[in-house]
């Protein structure tokens, strides 16, 4: 199956008020245009030199989101152009982030990722340390970042139970955030959940944002 006929399938079960992140990781620029010429231009990536590699090279309306782990000395190569990174989960990084958006006079959206899967391999902040990283933000506030919502990973298991509980506990971060610290603020509106194998139960709670590449894309061809 070709990508332009896997785009269009997804795109019927996935509703307007949604925004599909094609992850496109791994891909070479040829395979990306071929979901561009579908109409897609959200494109997802987990590397940051990759992105940066790739950027140039394909049409400059393509928003670049950030949704792998990122380390601070990467932030460098991605700020220039980076449309949000989903996988903020520490001050520290909130502020390189902030510090490199400033030298491009950009003020660069951020989500916060919660840690919400029982496996031990992913990232995130859990409520207390979300807490710590509020407290430090009010004393020293960063001007170039914008605080936009929230990013998690479910398990990955087939036990849809077990992912729809930790999608909810998601939407329930964000319904803590926006009463606690965004109440006036319409920008902290998205909710970054869901994959090829979950996405429509993140949608049915909750999400704004679904990363989907395998069903895209095909199987990764990983080096």
């Amino acid at each position: 199956m070709s990508v332009r006929n896997n785009l269009l399938n997804i795109r019927k079960s996935v509703p307007p008020h949604v925004k599909l992140i094609a992850v496109s990781k791994t891909m070479p620029e040829s395979v990306i245009m071929e979901a561009y010429a579908a109409g897609q231009r959200a494109f997802g990536e987990n590397k940051a030199q990759e992105m940066s590699a790739k950027q140039p090279h394909l049409p400059a309306d393509c928003e670049w989101h950030f949704i792998g782990h990122l380390q601070t000395n990467k932030v460098k190569y991605i700020a220039p152009f980076v449309q949000m990174i989903h996988s903020v989960d520490s001050y520290k990084l909130l502020h390189e982030i902030n510090k490199q958006a400033a030298k491009h006079n950009r003020i660069i959206p951020c989500l916060l990722q919660f840690y919400i899967a029982e496996e031990e391999s992913k990232f995130g902040l859990d409520r207390a340390e979300a807490e710590e990283l509020f407290k430090t933000l009010m004393d020293n506030p960063l001007d170039n970042i914008l605080i936009a919502g929230v990013m998690g990973m479910a398990t990955f298991t087939e036990n849809m139970q077990q992912v729809r509980k930790e999608f909810a506990n998601l939407r329930n971060i964000f319904e803590w955030l926006k009463k606690t610290y965004f109440a006036d603020k319409e920008s902290f509106k998205e909710i970054s959940m869901g994959m090829t194998g979950d996405y429509l139960v993140a949608i049915e709670e909750g999400s704004t944002m679904v990363r989907i590449g395998s069903a895209i894309f095909g199987e990764r061809n990983y080096k």
